[in-house]
C-alpha cells in the first residue's frame, strides 16, 4: 500500500473506515473483509516477499488437480524467513527457474514441483494427484525427472517416483511378452497357447484354439493414439462376432501378476469349455 502512495495513518484510516481489510502482513483486501481464494492466494505469496510461490496443496488447487483450497495458503520460498499469520511457511533450497510459473497473476510452482511438495506432504494424495495431472494432460515425466535428479533428500522423493511407476513403459518387447504369457500358462496348469497365429484377419498374442480363447497383451503405448482408442472395441467386437472370446491383460499386471491373473484367467477358460459345451447340438441314438 506504500508503494501506492499510501502512508501509514492512511491505511489505519482506511482500515477503520472499512474500505480495507488486513488480510496478512502488509497485504489488505479492498471493500471486503473476504477476499475469494484467488485473491487470498495472491495476498499470501505477496506478503511473504520476493521470489515467493504459491505451493503445495494450494497450487495443486491452483492447478485444478485438487479441488478445495486450503483454508491457510501454502507458500514457499526460496530463503528462511519470518512465520506470517494465517500463512503456511515452506522453505527450499533448490527451487530454479523452471520451478517457477504463474497462473491468474499468481506466482506458483510448477506441475512437477507441486507433485513432488505434495508427495512429501500427503503421500495418500499423490497418486490421485498424478492421476489428474496425466488426464488433463499436464504430466511431463522429462520435467519431473529433471526436478527428481536434484531433489537431493526431498520428502516427496520416493513417494513421487513409486506414484510415477506405473506410468513408464517397460521394456516390452514382443519376444519377452511371449515368455511371460507361456510362463504364466504352464505355471497356472493351463494348456499351451498358441502364440501370435492368425485367426479371422487378426493377430491374437495368444489363442486356445480348442476354447476359441484369445489374450492380447497391452502396453500403455498402445492407447496412446485416438485411432487405438477407437479402433481396440471394434477389434473385440469382431472377434467375438467370430465365435471368439476375447479379453486384454496390461504388460505389466502379465508381469508382477502373473500368479493371480492365470488363476482367473483359469476360472475363465473353464467356464468358455462350459459354454460352448452347451452349445453343441445333442447326439440322439437311433435305433432301426
Amino acid at each position: 500500500m506504500v508503494g501506492l502512495g499510501y502512508s501509514d495513518a492512511a491505511i489505519a484510516r482506511a482500515i477503520r473506515s472499512g474500505r480495507l481489510y488486513r488480510l496478512f502482513r502488509g497485504t489488505y483486501a479492498v471493500g471486503h473483509p473476504e477476499p475469494p481464494p484467488h485473491g487470498r492466494c495472491l495476498a499470501a505469496v505477496l506478503a511473504c516477499g520476493h521470489g515467493a510461490l504459491l505451493s503445495h496443496e494450494s497450487s495443486a488447487w491452483l492447478w485444478r488437480l485438487s479441488p478445495g483450497c486450503p483454508a491457510e495458503p501454502h507458500v514457499t520460498i526460496p530463503q528462511r524467513g519470518h512465520n506470517r499469520s494465517g500463512v503456511r511457511i515452506h522453505h527450499s533450497t533448490i527451487l530454479e527457474p523452471e520451478d517457477r510459473t504463474g497462473i491468474s497473476r499468481i506466482p506458483v510452482t510448477s506441475i512437477a514441483r507441486t507433485l513432488l511438495d505434495v508427495a512429501g506432504s500427503r503421500r495418500r494424495k499423490i497418486d490421485g494427484l498424478v492421476e489428474k495431472a496425466e488426464r488433463m494432460d499436464l504430466l511431463d515425466l522429462d520435467a519431473i525427472d529433471a526436478l527428481l535428479l536434484r531433489a537431493g533428500g526431498h520428502r516427496g522423493r520416493e513417494p513421487l517416483t513409486q506414484a510415477l511407476e506405473i506410468y513408464r513403459e517397460p521394456a516390452f518387447t514382443r519376444a519377452r511378452s511371449e515368455r511371460l504369457v507361456l510362463a504364466m500358462a504352464k505355471q497356472a496348469g493351463l494348456s499351451r497357447p498358441k502364440i501370435n497365429v492368425f485367426v479371422d484377419k487378426y493377430e491374437l498374442d495368444a489363442y486356445w484354439e480348442a476354447e476359441r480363447f484369445a489374450l492380447e497383451v497391452d502396453g500403455w503405448g498402445t492407447h496412446r493414439t485416438r485411432a487405438a482408442f477407437e479402433r481396440d472395441p471394434l477389434r473385440i467386437e469382431d472377434l467375438k462376432l467370430a465365435g471368439i472370446e476375447a479379453i486384454r491383460v496390461t504388460a505389466r499386471r502379465l508381469e508382477r501378476e502373473p500368479e493371480e491373473f492365470g488363476r482367473r484367467l483359469q476360472k475363465l477358460l473353464w467356464r468358455r469349455r462350459q459354454e460352448l459345451a452347451a452349445q453343441r447340438p445333442a447326439v440322439v441314438n437311433q435305433v432301426g
